[in-house]
């Protein structure tokens, strides 16, 4: 009798290390690892060999970085998604890609569970299984952070770090770096072991090594570098005059962004499971795009279009990081977003220095600015009639003459 077959999101860190010989040993199935090639770099290296030594009976690797960057971080950013204020949802828009390339490879290779490290606590968790529901709703999913018999095995980091160890497995965590670490194309975050304690400062001198994306704001250069982003319908489609791909355009914007320590972050964030939670992002491509399209939709889009698409920027914005990414609500309101980009077109001009995205100029062909009709001097297009504005301030105020009158009575 066939062997069970399990997928197992595989990244090659501690957790996912562990689980994978966990899952094999336990439910004596074949483990299929996979790992989402989205923008982690040198992370990959030696994977596919580390995989196999650690029990995988198969591998897949698959570059997905460009998908990422048209199919989900482009649509997310004309939606000007932001997650309270200030979290441009790097790990959350990753998830739906890597849960639905999962499904994918359990049916093409008969498999009847998917696996995944996200902890019991976390968001992840999920997000990977939203997405497995919505696209093939009938397949198992093996968590094992939700399992009593691992937990037990497995309270914290510690035993985690002496498993592997023992196994002869290596891992990036250890003592001496007791903080976990998601890497891809748009961000990379930082949470837990030491960033636990909001107090603790991952700014300071003796911390720099931990970022990887950019230098520290004070260490970037001391001259200002100037970079023009053109934009046709909502997505930014060349820098500098040179036309690109949306891979290349995030690989770039981070480029730029990193040298000037531009799109740290750090937060407390609320977890869709009900607790707060510390998160440290650097985000430098990402911080510059959505400061980009921000300006280039200042002089294009229709005021009460803009305030409508703004009113539901939350709604977008947690939908990704809660993990509805193929639920209706997102598609509709993407629906919506695109229709409101299509004269989303032109060019930003930005000033990049020490941590700062500085606007330093935009223009449009299609512009709704119209320097005639804002000029402050006489308006020869007569388009605008300042005395008109005697009656419209008379009716806006009506009902709060109305209210005033009365309540200045109450009491008497």
């Amino acid at each position: 009798m066939a062997k069970q077959k399990i997928v197992l999101a595989y990244s090659g860190g501690l957790d996912t290390s562990i689980i994978l010989k966990w899952l094999k040993e336990t439910y004596d199935a074949e483990i299929i690892a996979f790992t989402a090639d989205i923008g982690q770099k040198d992370e990959l290296d030696g994977l596919e060999e580390k995989a196999l030594n650690t029990g995988a009976s198969k591998v897949y690797i698959d570059d997905l970085r460009e998908e990422f960057a048209r199919d989900f971080i482009f649509p997310m950013f004309q939606a000007g998604a932001l997650y309270e204020g200030q979290y441009l949802l790097g790990t959350s828009i990753a998830r739906p890609l890597i849960a639905k390339r999962m499904v994918e490879i359990a049916r093409a290779e008969g498999a009847t569970a998917i696996a995944h490290g996200a902890t019991g606590k976390g968001n992840d968790q999920v997000r990977f299984e939203l997405t497995a529901a919505a696209l093939t709703p009938d397949v198992e999913v093996i968590a094992p952070w939700r399992l009593e018999n691992f937990r037990e095995e497995f309270p914290g980091r510690a035993e985690m770090i002496a498993f592997a160890e023992k196994h002869g497995i290596n891992v990036t965590a250890s003592a001496a770096k007791p903080y976990s670490m998601d890497r891809n194309l748009l961000h990379i975050s930082y949470e837990s072991g030491v960033l636990e304690d909001p107090w603790f400062d991952p700014s300071a001198p003796e911390n720099k090594d931990m970022f990887l994306l950019s230098v520290d704001p004070a260490d970037a250069p001391d001259e200002a570098e100037y970079i023009e982003l053109e934009f046709e319908q909502g997505n930014c489609v060349a820098i500098n005059g040179e036309r690109m791909i949306p891979l290349h355009i995030m690989e770039k914007l981070n480029e730029l962004g990193g040298k000037h320590g531009v799109g740290r972050v750090d937060m407390v964030e609320n977890r869709f499971v009900g607790m707060k939670s510390r998160g440290v992002y650097e985000t430098p491509g990402g911080t510059i795009l959505f400061t980009a399209h921000r300006k280039i939709e200042s002089i294009t889009m229709d005021r009460e279009v803009m305030h409508l698409r703004d009113s539901l920027i939350p709604k977008y914005a947690s939908l990704v990081y809660n993990g509805f990414w193929y639920a209706p609500e997102r598609l509709a309101i993407q629906a919506l977003v695109t229709e409101s980009q299509k004269n989303v077109t032109g060019t930003v001009r930005l000033k990049l220095f020490k941590g700062n995205v500085i606007g330093a100029g935009v223009k449009s062909p299609v512009s709704l600015y119209n320097p005639h009709i804002a000029t402050m001097e006489a308006d020869p297009t007569k388009a605008y009639d300042q005395g008109d504005a005697t009656g419209f301030i008379r009716l806006n105020a009506l009902r709060l003459r109305v209210a005033a009158g009365v309540h200045q009575n109450d009491g008497k």
